[in-house]
């Protein structure tokens, strides 16, 4: 419910400010776009790759390093950014994130030579690291609870519409301009959005439309209780939602990594149809990613702790449509039945996002986030390709993915237990808020 209008800090918590809701939508856009620019930046160099080998004369591992070093860097600091953005300030932290992150694309666009271009990549991976826990955690924080897990999942779905723009609207303006112009474009885009975002979004205008417990604590802000972070590791059904989430990225990863190869090798489509189907099947990652957190809201309105069930359903789905389509002949049908698997391989991101949420204090938030995009990146988008790469090695492409789905057996054992202990973690929190130091 909204409250009457009064200063922020004045709010009490479990409100937030009345008067029109346009406004978070606003933030949800903004930020939205920013993370579009942030994947677009990230992945625009895969359509440069063939002509800066034909101009550098560069190695295959050479270009995968440029690719590589981005994922290292978000990898290794999620983590310790997401705190110094629960410290800082949220919205200071994405403003100087997305700037670094787009001047070090310009940098790119103007590098004389693979170590440079190589020293600009490493950038683009600094400024990107925690900008997804830090974004998801702001917008969030000015939409109600029980709608967490349909805008955690939309913005998690942000990376493959983002991924795919960047590539295609990438290779185009290659072709026609030369890559420079690629990058460069770019880097015009995340700047432009950063000044409208700076310009829009503001800590004072965040406070007055705070739902709920995000309104107890203003991250940054001197005095006022703050959670330690051992809160995000002390009990089981955290825990159990990162990991989770981590699994079930392993199998959406491995689709989005092997399918062009496998089509090329087993569908023999040439790599620009590959491609294209490839493109096609990253879309419905997602919108499966976003139709899934609305279904999951509507169901879990009143029964918070059916967030767990449906990411149970969406991780069996996908896993026995994707075993059926990787036994199937070659032909549509198989590749019906795996666009189908597709749809479901990431559809427990939202409702993870909405667990996390729920399960950690707001003054730690964004480190939450950070947990979870740590767990995604190191036992789902780090480990699929390369897990599948090396059965591939033994068994060949086909029988890797074949394998890859039983991934969703531990994906589905842990959301189990997390479920199982989803009401001793609740009340855990809510003695959290309540205790002295509090």
């Amino acid at each position: 419910m909204k409250s009457h209008a009064l200063p922020a800090r004045e709010l009490p918590s479990g409100t937030a400010a009345a008067g029109p809701r346009i406004y978070p939508w606003v933030v949800f856009a903004l930020t939205f776009a920013l993370l579009l620019s942030d994947y677009m930046s990230r992945q625009v160099l895969n359509a440069v790759f063939p002509f800066l080998k034909a101009e550098w004369a560069l190695s295959d591992s050479q270009l995968a390093s440029l690719t590589s070093v981005v994922a290292m860097m978000v990898g290794l600091l999620t983590f310790p950014l997401s705190v110094l953005a629960d410290r800082w300030g949220r919205v200071r932290s994405l403003v100087l994130m997305a700037t670094i992150w787009s001047l070090a694309t310009v940098l790119c666009a103007i590098a004389a030579d693979y170590g440079q271009l190589l020293g600009a990549r490493f950038l683009v991976g600094v400024g990107e690291a925690a900008y997804g826990s830090v974004g998801i955690a702001v917008v969030l924080s000015v939409f109600a609870p029980h709608v967490r897990a349909t805008f955690g999942g939309a913005f998690m779905a942000g990376g493959s519409f983002g991924s795919t723009i960047g590539v295609a609207l990438g290779g185009f303006i290659a072709v026609h301009f030369g890559w420079r112009w690629a990058l460069a474009f770019m880097a015009v885009v995340g700047l432009v959005l950063v000044v409208l975002f700076r310009m829009v979004v503001t800590q004072r205008r965040l406070d007055q439309h705070r739902f709920e417990d995000e309104a107890a604590v203003e991250p940054g802000a001197a005095g006022g209780y703050r959670a330690p972070l051992s809160s995000l590791f002390s009990n089981a059904s955290v825990l159990c939602a990162y990991v989770g989430s981590g699994l079930q990225m392993f199998v959406a990863a491995v689709l989005l990594a092997w399918t062009p190869s496998y089509l090329n090798r087993y569908h023999a489509m040439s790599p620009d149809a590959a491609g294209f189907v490839s493109a096609i099947l990253v879309l419905l990652i997602g919108a499966g990613m976003i139709v899934c957190g609305v279904i999951t809201d509507r169901v879990s309105r009143r029964r918070p702790e059916r967030k767990w069930t449906t990411s149970i359903a969406y991780g069996a789905a996908a896993a026995v449509l994707l075993i059926i389509g990787f036994q199937l002949p070659e032909g549509v049908p198989q590749l019906v039945v795996i666009g189908c698997g597709a749809f479901f391989s990431a559809g427990a991101s939202g409702p993870a996002t909405a667990m996390v949420a729920n399960l950690t204090h707001a003054s730690v938030r964004a480190t939450g986030f950070g947990s979870l995009t740590l767990a995604n990146s190191l036992l789902g988008l780090a480990a699929g390709p390369f897990v599948v790469g090396l059965l591939a090695d033994r068994l060949g492409l086909l029988g890797a993915l074949q394998l890859a789905p039983l991934a969703y057996l531990g994906a589905i054992a842990a959301l189990l237990i997390g479920k199982r202990r989803y009401p001793d973690a609740r009340r855990r929190l809510a003695a959290l808020d309540r205790s002295p130091s509090a």
